[in-house]
């Protein structure tokens, strides 16, 4: 007889599974207390208006309470998108984000006078602001930075407008959001066995999975179709937000979109150039891994469906989170007895929030926190589920000790340098897994997951980074994203991304609308770059010993100290050169003949 799984409401769940956002506000009482309280800050940040550069103590002063001003509102904000997060439907919470939202609008636009002001202060002056009053160096990187700007920085009045509009200017983000995490509805779908399976944005890559090939089909069908059904809401839900970008970056004099991204982040733009090229001219080892999997799957066409399906035969083993836990803690243990007890006590203090529920956002992330950091999962005892948590939880170890090593005004690390920390956990937990076993078809089902990092985190996020500059540079010459010009682009890269034996199926030229990243320009490059850096400084900390394990802690220490190329250098690579992208693409190539070798 026919059965179908259930995802469970969120009042089902184990609270030892949930998220303890008690830690931040003991209850939604609290945190409307606290948000009344901060009601007045916006008025305390305007009282600094035209006085930056009166003296070296106005400044200072300013800086100060700009500084514990932050500190305090994430809190606020942390909280409201957690409770949001965890029931996207609750209209209790979806109010409470948008009261944030609307009350980070009204204290962004009352601070913006600050950064035309700051860049107005000659340098004479502000340099005897520094000899006057030395707890002022705390700030000279901040200060740096913020003129560095200056020519981008425009009138307090300009400045003003700009804030005032971010709120309107979210609503792209915000309509898609609610509609992919809220509103759309799939079919349930059936298997080989006619047994039905609950599809949702939280389910679909574990359904791509599955061994059973007629699921994966049906799902993947399914799924689509209903993309498909909504495709010109979600063109201009995707058109509106890069032509926001095209606004932003246009009114602060940026020469395109991607400038307007990557120079306040101090990354130079020849890095994002340097990945498209690097895996433009290594597509022949995509193209040869493809051929491997279609041959050891034994399939006379490789569709779109099968490329998450493990490709050794009963290589779906079922693994606890429990297990998934002791082996992460295991395999980070290299990287000290400090790191190792902070993330042994995550557990237990629950910062993550472990299962799908009714209504929760879909994915996974990590999001820092002066509290501590917390984590979300929709974890399914798979062995992609197991990588997940180590990456997840590298993000909130990076977080922990940017938090404890610097100063709130620089313990927020860039987008950059985000994923570094997190796909270094999943290559340590790689190299462990295999170093625990002999078994050849367990080293091949292993080197197998290990590809597929490859595929869907270096080749695949640089081809998302490669749609997502095409599509800017079409809104920037004044070209409307029509769903039909959307799903011709992308369906035109997936056939050079995974070359003639891969059958590109139609309905993948709907993928652009499901994935989120898209509603923040120019961030999935850092997945392929974070992930070619991750892979020299795992090798580094294996084979360097305790000195490389010391200078990844100050990497994972600096926050944003200092440049993002400068804190990887600290840690041992160097990103201003294609090099690390080209070695971690030649280690693909060599993965790939192993496994060659292993299924032969």
């Amino acid at each position: 007889m026919a059965t179908e799984l259930k995802i469970p409401k969120r009042s089902d769940l184990d609270k030892a599974s949930c998220w303890s956002t008690e830690d931040i506000f003991p209850s939604d009482a609290a945190w409307a207390e606290e948000f009344e309280a901060c009601q007045s800050l916006p008025a305390q940040a305007a009282a600094f208006q035209g006085r930056l550069g009166e003296s070296a103590q106005t400044l200072l002063d300013y800086l100060t309470f700009n500084e514990a001003t932050d500190s305090r509102v994430e809190l606020l904000y942390v909280y409201a998108m957690l409770k949001h997060d965890e029931d996207t439907a609750n209209p209790e919470y979806q109010a409470m984000q948008g009261r944030c939202f609307s009350f980070l609008t009204q204290l962004s636009a009352a601070g913006a006078f600050a950064g035309p002001e700051l860049v107005a202060i000659p340098e004479e002056t502000l340099n005897g602001f520094y000899a006057q009053l030395p707890a002022l160096e705390k700030y000279r990187r901040f200060l740096t930075k913020s003129r560095l700007e200056k020519d981008h920085i425009l009138s307090p009045g300009e400045e003003n407008l700009l804030a005032a509009a971010s709120e309107i200017c979210r609503g792209p983000a915000n309509i898609f959001n609610s509609f992919h995490d809220a509103d759309m509805k799939f079919p349930s779908v059936a298997d080989s066995q006619g047994n039905l399976h609950p599809l949702t944005n939280g389910s679909y890559i574990s359904l791509m999975e599955s061994p059973d090939r007629t699921l994966r089909e049906n799902a993947f069908k399914a799924y689509y179709a209903v993309y498909s059904s909504s495709r010109n809401a979600l063109a201009a839900m995707i058109n509106a937000n890069v032509r926001k970008d095209t606004f932003y970056s246009r009114a602060r004099k940026y020469d395109s979109n991607l400038a307007s991204s990557l120079f306040p982040a101090e990354v130079p733009e020849t890095v994002y150039h340097n990945l498209l090229l690097a895996v433009h001219q290594n597509m022949d080892k995509m193209y040869r891994y493809m051929a491997l999997r279609k041959k050891a799957m034994g399939l006379d066409e490789l569709h779109m469906y099968d490329i998450y399906a493990s490709m050794i035969p009963d290589g779906n083993e079922v693994i606890s989170f429990e297990r998934a836990k002791e082996e992460v803690l295991e395999a980070t243990k290299i990287l000290g007895e400090e790191y190792h007890q902070v993330l042994k006590s995550s557990f237990e203090q629950r910062w993550m929030d472990i299962r799908e529920n009714q209504g929760k956002r879909s994915g996974a992330f990590s999001c820092g926190c002066p509290i501590h950091p917390f984590v979300l999962l929709n974890h399914k005892d798979t062995l992609d589920s197991e990588f997940t948590l180590a990456h997840e939880m590298g993000h909130a170890m990076h977080s922990y000790l940017s938090n404890k090593n610097q100063p709130p005004i620089y313990n927020g690390y860039v987008l950059f340098v985000a994923e570094v920390a997190s796909t270094c956990n999943e290559a340590l937990l790689m190299q462990h897994l295999l170093k625990k076993t002999s078994d050849k078809k367990q080293r091949a089902i292993l080197i197998n997951y290990f590809l597929e990092q490859f595929r869907t985190t270096l080749y695949r996020q640089t081809m998302f980074a490669d749609f997502e500059l095409k599509i800017h540079r079409l809104a920037e010459s004044g070209e409307m994203l029509t769903a039909e010009r959307l799903c011709e682009i992308y369906y035109d890269l997936n056939k050079l991304y995974y070359g003639e034996d891969m059958v590109v199926d139609e309905e993948i030229a709907m993928e652009w609308a499901r994935i989120p990243h898209f509603y923040r320009h120019f961030y999935v490059y850092q997945y392929a770059t974070g992930f070619s850096a991750a892979m020299a400084l795992s090798k580094r900390i294996l084979e360097g010993g305790e000195e490389a394990v010391k200078d990844y802690l100050k990497f994972l220490s600096g926050g944003c100290s200092t440049d993002p190329v400068s804190l990887l250098k600290i840690a041992g690579v160097d990103m201003s050169t294609p090099q690390p992208v080209n070695d971690a693409l030649a280690l693909f190539g060599d993965l790939i003949g192993e496994l060659e070798e292993l299924l032969k």
